[in-house]
């Protein structure tokens, strides 16, 4: 009998205590705050239980040297400022949880599938800043971009080549600056 009631007891406070916690503004929700308890668990666990269930399958030797180029072009386009490029740190300011630099070792996601990639890249991953590429890119636009980041570690030249490139050109901004001088003053 103690033990139902204390059941029962523990399945009412739960709610009214997780409810008090996250409505009554204690759970942490900047930036910069430490994650709320278990939430890595809940969050982490969910997305790779998703991903086992969902993402395709696909052989990462059907990919070219031409894919990881177009892969790499993709990604200048779309994932560059968050993720950062081989050798050059990633634009973004703060974000939670920060993004992974995905040119560096502790970022590589060369040992996942390369479907796991491209379902990040398509469907984007909720409590992150993570977006759905679905509708940006084409869906080989996000093969090629998944197969370039599961081979991260052992690109060719060629694709190396675009990522190396800096995100932003010595004289561009000159070049912006001197084409707005020459726009006439209404």
């Amino acid at each position: 009998m103690k033990f139902l009631i204390g059941l029962i007891a523990g399945l009412i406070a739960f709610p009214i205590v997780a409810a008090i916690y996250f409505l009554g503004g204690f759970a942490p929700a900047a930036v910069s705050a430490r994650a709320f308890p278990f939430e890595g668990i809940i969050a982490g666990g969910a997305l790779e239980a998703r991903l086992h269930r969902e993402a395709p399958k696909r052989d990462l030797s059907s990919f070219t040297t031409a894919d990881f180029v177009a892969g790499a072009q993709t990604y200048r386009k779309g994932c560059d400022g968050c993720h950062g490029l081989p050798g050059q740190k990633p634009l973004v300011p703060k974000m939670y949880p920060q993004p992974p630099e995905l040119f560096t070792p502790d970022g590589y996601v060369t040992d996942d599938p390369v479907g796991f990639t491209y379902w990040k890249i398509k469907n984007g991953i909720r409590m992150t800043g993570m977006p759905s590429f679905d509708g940006v890119f084409s869906d080989e636009e996000m093969w090629r971009t998944a197969a370039l980041l599961a081979s991260a570690d052992k690109l060719p030249s060629q694709a190396m080549d675009i990522l190396k490139q800096p995100m932003f050109p010595p004289g561009a901004a000159e070049q912006e600056k001197a084409g707005d001088s020459k726009t006439p003053v209404k």
